[in-house]
């Protein structure tokens, strides 16, 4: 079993507090690190893919308005 398989199949073993310390481990690993963070407070990091996806929602929402409102009739 690989090591990401196992750190799935416990963390839903693990308590409410016990997940608050893996969530600021793995927020701890992102700063260390450095690479690509926009956005780092108490709450977690924004990362450059994180902005990317948010965006490419954004886009898509605009584009399926924009194409209902394309078939409506002229006024």
């Amino acid at each position: 079993m690989s090591t990401i398989a196992e750190i799935e199949a416990v963390l839903p073993k693990l308590s409410a507090e016990e997940l608050e310390r893996v969530e600021r481990a793995v927020h701890n690993q992102f700063r260390q690190r450095g690479g690509g963070i926009i956005y780092d407070d108490t709450y977690g990091v924004e990362t450059e893919a994180d902005l990317i996806t948010s965006a490419d929602e954004a886009f898509q929402a605009y584009d399926k308005a924009e194409v209902k409102h394309a078939k409506r009739p002229a006024r």
